[in-house]
Formats: C-alpha cells, structure tokens, sequence
C-alpha cells in the first residue's frame, strides 16, 4: 500500500488534502469517440467494440442473451452461494419496500388543493461489471430497488468473457431478480446504447450501475437524456478508530477495499499516533500477504479529538464510513454527509457490500454531501397534481396576474383573472 501521513490541517483543509491526493492516481478518459460510434453504427458497433474489447476469443452472435439461459444459470449455481444471494436479496429487498413513499395531499387556504405522487419510469437499464469477473451482488442492488419501485421493463447490461458468454453467476442473479432482457455488451458502449438505443435496443429512462471510469463518463455524458443513479468513482473507505480498536481487523476492512483497485482511496483516522501505526503496519503486513490487494493509496490522518474526526467525515463525505470507537453511536448521530455508515466493531464494510440489506451502490469523490445510497427512489419520479375550484381561482387571479405582470408575462395574468 502507499501509506502517507497527513498533518491536521483543520476539516476542510484536510479533506481537501486527501481528495487531491487521491484523485493523483485517476485516469482521464475520453467517452465521445464511443458515442458517436455507437450512434451511428448501432448493433454491429456494439458486436464489433464488444469483440475488440470483451468477447476476445469469440463474440457473440446477438447481443440480447438467450431466454432461459439465467434460470439454467441458477439451477446449476453451488446450493451455499444460491443461498447467501438468496439472502442477500431478501434483505435488499426488505429495505427497499421500507423506503417507497406514499401520495402527499396539502390543503391551503384559498380552497386549491396540491397533490404529489410517486410514479416508476416506464424502463431501467441496469450496469453490470463483468468480463473476466463476477459482480451478482451489484445486480441485485440495482434491479431489486428497480423492481419495488415498480418499473415494468429492466434491461440489463453486462460485459461478456472471452468466450463472448455473460458469467454463470451474473446470469442467475439476473434469474433471482427476474430479469429477462440482458445484453452481452459493455463499457462506455453499453451505456449509450442503453441511452439512445439501436435496431435492438430500446432506450430506457435510466440507467443505474457501478462500472469503470469509461462507464463513468459515458453515464455523464447521457445525463439529462436518461436520467442516472450517480457518478460512481473508486470505491472509498473511511475509518475512525479508538484506542480500543483492533488494527488486525481495521487493516483487513481497508485491505477489502483495496481489492477494487488502486485508485480506490483509503483513510485511517484517529487521535493517538500510536493507534495509526498499529493500523499502518497490520495493513502493509495484511496486503504484502493477498494477492487481490492492489497497491491503494492508505492516508493516515492523526486528528486532535474524536470531535474533528467528525467534522473531517463530514468534509470528506466518504463512500463508506466505519466508526470503530466505543461510542460508535453516538458519534453517528453527528455524521450529516457519508454514503453509509457502519456503526461499531463488528460493522465491517464487507457487509454491506454483500448481505446487510443496506445498498453498496454509493456516492462517492464527496458525493455524499448532495446524494445517498441507490433506492427505489432512483427508479421512480414525482408528479405534481393541482386542483382549483371557482373560489380558490378567485382568490388567486389577482395575486398571480400581479407577479405575471412584474415578470413581464401579462397573458399569464389575463389566463387567470379570466377564471375569476
């Protein structure tokens, strides 16, 4: 790991500190070659850039995968993993029908009456990341909260494998969530695809899903032709630890999040120095031992009390938090800005990210300070509904024809005074 240590600097100054630090490391991409690509080729684009850049050994003959491959998928999964993503959908599921909001009626006083209601978008595309590995788990988070927000069409796209077939296990999570739709697509390619469609491809209304930094700016790129989950970066860690944490087990929540890569930022946050260090070594130690651990930035930040510790959170609004001290809770009722926090010893990261119930679809780069954790919410939108009768029309003509008039729109006035 590269470890650095920083000086406290005070919260903001800090956080910026790290972010810069991080974003060091981050690749810069450029996605519209891709779109134009896509748009004016369609299908065969698709086929093509999947064989360049997935199906290397042998491409797909179609894009959409083949009906009943999914439940074949999950029949033959190994029962103890069909189990735990059994589980883990049932939990995700269990949140994601506590969040669904009910319709908003308000009575005001002239007599009109306003009412918001929730509706889901008409079709979602969900993400993916495939290829030479397996992510079922970000399907779940994804089509889950799609599927209790009540959307009625999700397609799903994944990156195949060399062999140009999607992953056993991507295909039986799709199977589990009742997805039927799925593509052999993916990259940038597959996001503006989604977005705009092809001969094959309808478009849909959104698009949620983690994926790399190509996905990631190919998701920038259609935001406001089809609406997004979020701007996903590096996975991120936070951890805040006592004088009565295990570094063994700290270390081994931060080496878990260096496995998604070595761009993915990681903080080490705590009041004595000799607690840093602990968790400095158990961490060098623990990754020089774990092949999948790749060489992640690990900041150590030595803060003067658990009081800034907090407000440096909260500046840098980690993807994950863990508050590892004795108090955890009381400290979690101070943190306004984080994607999830994992309260106490036993709150590791890890489970969140697979059978918690909690979603691991999070902003990240700071965006927890605007946004949260991927929900029904993503899949659905508001409509406002007005009533106006005789009286309350009566009472509000003047009051609209005046704002109109000092707009400089006098026939929006004339549109109400004439219902008086």
């Amino acid at each position: 790991m590269k470890v650095r240590r920083f000086a406290w600097e005070g919260a903001a100054e800090t956080a910026a500190a790290l972010r810069g630090w991080a974003a060091e490391s981050a690749p810069a991409v450029d996605v519209r070659p891709i779109e134009r690509e896509v748009i004016d080729g369609g299908d065969a684009t698709l086929l093509q850039l999947t064989a360049l850049y997935d199906a290397t050994e042998r491409a797909p003959a179609a894009l959409r995968v083949a009906t009943g491959e999914p439940e074949a998928a999950l029949a033959a999964t190994e029962p103890t993993l069909r189990g735990a993503m059994e589980a883990a959908a049932a939990n995700v599921r269990a949140v994601a029908e506590a969040q669904l909001g009910s319709e908003v009626r308000v009575d005001l006083p002239q007599g009109q009456t306003v009412k918001v209601r929730e509706i889901a978008v008409g079709a979602a595309g969900i993400y993916t990341p495939g290829g030479r590995a397996a992510y079922p788990s970000s399907l779940l988070m994804c089509a889950i909260p799609a599927r209790v927000a009540g959307v009625e069409r999700i397609a799903l796209a994944s990156p195949p494998g060399p062999d140009g077939r999607l992953h056993p296990l991507v295909l039986a999570a799709a199977a589990l969530c009742g997805v039927e739709e799925i593509y052999a697509m993916g990259g940038a390619q597959a996001i503006f695809a989604l977005a705009r469609g092809t001969e094959t491809i309808a478009p849909v209304d959104v698009i949620a899903g983690p994926g790399n930094a190509w996905v990631r700016e190919a998701k920038r790129a259609v935001a406001g032709t089809v609406g997004i989950d979020s701007l996903a970066g590096p996975s991120e860690l936070m951890a805040i630890a006592g004088h009565d944490s295990d570094p063994e087990w700290v270390a081994l929540d931060l080496c878990a999040q260096a496995e998604h890569g070595a761009e993915s930022p990681l903080v080490a946050v705590a009041v004595e120095e000799h607690v840093l260090d602990a968790i400095a070594t158990a961490a060098e130690r623990a990754a020089a031992s774990r092949p999948s651990v790749a060489d992640a930035p690990l900041a150590l930040v030595q803060v003067p009390e658990l009081e800034a510790a907090i407000e440096l959170a909260n500046a840098y609004s980690p993807e994950h938090l863990e508050l590892l001290e004795e108090d955890a809770a009381l400290m979690a009722a101070r943190v306004r800005s984080a994607g999830c926090v994992f309260v106490g010893r036993h709150g590791a990261t890890a489970f969140g990210d697979y059978v918690a119930g909690s979603n691991h679809v999070l902003p990240t780069g700071g965006a927890g300070r605007f946004s949260g954790p991927l929900g029904p919410g993503t899949f659905r939108r508001r409509i406002s509904q007005v009533e106006i009768g005789a009286e309350a029309a009566a009472a509000l003509a003047p009051q609209a024809d005046a704002l109109a008039r000092a707009e400089g729109f006098p026939v929006h006035g004339e549109s109400a005074m004439i219902r008086r």
